[in-house]
């Protein structure tokens, strides 16, 4: 295999004479085998024939005690190149760095040493409440998501405890609580303190539950004063839509594969989640259908398939997907092959849109969605047809894109109000 890239008898044989050349061979198999860029064998090899030249120095020839030297090996490469300012050196460092970690996890799959499992979630009340969040989903029923924002928010509460010296949950009082809300009020947005303020009464309940506290000490949680669709929708003119599209690179497989997500989101108003999932067998080529399937509704929705959409995703597959067995329609563009995530989507989007120049709060592939609703509230749809295309679970979602039709608001605004009785 090394042959493939090293044309030099006597490199090949100075890699596989080091004590790591078998591994390094069956590294460099493993890259071949996952589509990496041959770019990255020829950077890689060197490195770690180097690194395997500095443990043996360090009078290290067990796989499992290379972790220890890794440190020594980076501080040591770098102080060779003489960086030219911190960021350089940053960026060294992680260059030499994270091809001998990557190298590493290799052997761990394979089985040749036992890497420390990365921590788990940092656990809030750990010790005086350690049942709470398997309460939240057995009992409360909470899914996972939702268990997410409860922990993530309750660690700020945590933080602000210790940070106040408070060491015990008994000596809790009203008061604390009261601070803690005040304190997280001056740089939160009250949609933010209102998800706050549901999981520290939540929590403060299971702690009284618990007798880790004394007393209830939830109805001290305030309410904060919100107004429901007292916002208007995210979204863009169509015009910056055109703009976003066209700062799309689709000379490159990553932009032929952003731009067909990028269209799927604003024609049919679809979530991250449900163009992340695609699979091929949701394209009917023969029918010019589209299925998304376990929408956030529960149900299913079958569109007719646009033919610009159609032919965006036809030049993804054509010229840009990897080959694989995955049945996943989008993936990274890069190795390891694998499926992109909601992330990922909602990702590529906000960097489009920013690039573009777009004005909107919180860009994200949210604000695409919102555009494709207000496109159909200015078309003349009614609000029960777009709440059935989006895939909304209640008319109340969509009730707040009645506040855009400025032509109904128009003759509201101008007529003596007989027409609303």
């Amino acid at each position: 295999m090394l042959e493939r890239f090293f044309s030099k008898p006597e490199t090949v044989d100075r890699i596989r004479g080091c004590w790591l050349g078998s591994s390094i061979e069956d590294y460099v198999g493993w890259l071949v085998e996952e589509k990496y860029a041959s770019r990255n064998v020829f950077r890689r090899v060197p490195l770690l024939t180097a690194f395997a030249a500095f443990s043996e120095a360090r009078g290290i020839r067990d796989l499992s005690l290379l972790p220890t030297v890794i440190d020594d090996f980076v501080a040591e490469r770098v102080r060779r190149s003489k960086p030219r300012n911190k960021r350089r050196r940053h960026e060294l460092q992680k260059e030499i760095r994270s091809p001998i970690r990557h190298y590493l996890r290799h052997l761990d799959t394979r089985g040749l040493i036992s890497l420390p499992q990365p921590p788990g979630p940092e656990i809030p009340f750990r010790k005086e409440a350690p049942e709470f969040f398997e309460f939240l989903k057995t009992v409360r029923g909470l899914k996972e998501s939702s268990c997410y924002l409860h922990r993530h928010h309750l660690l700020f509460f945590e933080r602000y405890l210790s940070r106040i010296r408070l060491r015990s949950l008994a000596a809790l009082t009203p008061a604390h609580i009261s601070a803690f809300i005040v304190s997280e009020g001056r740089r939160r947005c009250k949609q933010v303190m209102c998800l706050l303020c549901t999981a520290l009464r939540t929590f403060l309940r299971y702690a009284y539950m618990k007798a880790v506290v004394p007393e209830d000490l939830s109805s001290s949680v305030p309410r904060p004063k919100t107004y429901r669709k007292s916002s208007l929708p995210r979204s863009i003119t169509w015009d910056e839509v055109k703009a976003m599209l066209a700062v799309v690179d689709r000379r490159t497989p990553v932009g032929l594969r952003d731009h067909a997500m990028l269209l799927l989101i604003v024609t049919y108003g679809l979530r991250a989640r449900e163009v992340a999932s695609l699979q091929l067998g949701d394209i009917d080529w023969k029918r010019d259908r589209l299925h998304i399937r376990e929408r956030k509704a529960k149900h299913a929705t079958t569109y007719p398939l646009s033919e610009t959409v159609g032919q965006a995703v036809l030049a993804y597959l054509q010229h840009a997907r990897p080959e694989t067995d995955q049945r996943r329609l989008f993936l990274c563009c890069l190795p390891p092959v694998r499926p992109v995530t909601h992330a990922t989507v909602s990702m590529r989007v906000t960097k489009y849109l920013r690039k573009a120049g777009a004005r909107v709060p919180r860009p994200g592939s949210h604000t695409l969605r919102h555009t494709c609703v207000t496109r159909l509230v200015d078309a003349g749809f009614s609000l029960k047809e777009i709440g059935d295309y989006v895939a909304h679970r209640s008319p109340v979602s969509t009730a707040v894109y009645a506040k855009v039709s400025m032509r109904n608001l128009r003759e509201v605004a101008l007529s003596d109000g007989e027409d609303m009785l």
